[in-house]
């Protein structure tokens, strides 16, 4: 594989990104196809220029926030049916999900029952928050590497939005600034310029 087709590979892998969301969920398969471009193409990259970093931190931060995402919904999920097993309703039991429609909510919760819960989603969610944060610097380490073996400035500044976005998650805002930096991730590989391209440093014998 060239140089300018590893920069093509990292590009549409991180156009797909960035209409991944709008494709039917944020975690769509095409996004996952997306991610797993960006990471090949950043393989390459840390082979031609002989930097394990570029893609070694670039892999941690991906499966950070994968592992992040999967902990959150998954004990969302588990509070949510937890909360209803305490109401007395069986989940299992259910043939007509409209049976939701027939239930009086305001007699069976009661702040008892309810905070514990809340405060397990509360819980859960401030963790997620810890995962892309760190997930965010493990990036921002590959990216600033491949951005002073690659001469795109534009790398380093990604990095840093994305950093800024991942604390900024906590209001709509950071989700923005995450997705814009995909287009800009998109922009940084397409301005490689393969000529003028470091090449990989080598010991002479």
């Amino acid at each position: 594989m060239t140089q300018e087709e590893t920069k093509a590979l990292g590009g549409v892998g991180a156009l797909l990104m960035v209409i991944g969301p709008f494709s039917g969920s944020p975690a769509s398969l095409l996004g996952l196809v997306g991610l797993i471009l960006v990471l090949i193409a950043l393989k390459r990259l840390s082979a031609y220029y002989n930097e394990g970093g570029i893609f070694n931190n670039a892999l941690y931060g991906a499966v950070t926030a994968i592992i992040g995402g999967i902990v959150s919904v998954t004990t969302i999920v588990i509070a949510a049916l937890d909360f209803l097993s305490d109401l007395g309703i069986e989940i299992t039991a259910w043939s007509d999900w409209t049976v939701l429609e027939q239930i009086d909510w305001e007699a069976l919760v009661t702040w008892d029952i309810l905070w514990p819960h809340i405060a397990v989603i509360i819980g859960s969610l401030v963790a997620l928050f810890v995962f892309v944060v760190v997930a965010a610097i493990f990036l921002r380490k590959s990216l600033t590497v491949l951005s002073a073996k690659t001469g795109v400035n534009l790398f380093s500044t990604i990095g840093l939005l994305t950093l800024i976005g991942a604390i900024l998650t906590i209001i709509v805002v950071g989700f923005i600034l995450l997705w814009i930096a995909l287009i800009l991730l998109a922009v940084a590989f397409f301005s490689i310029k393969t000529q003028s391209a470091q090449p990989p440093t080598t010991t002479s014998s």
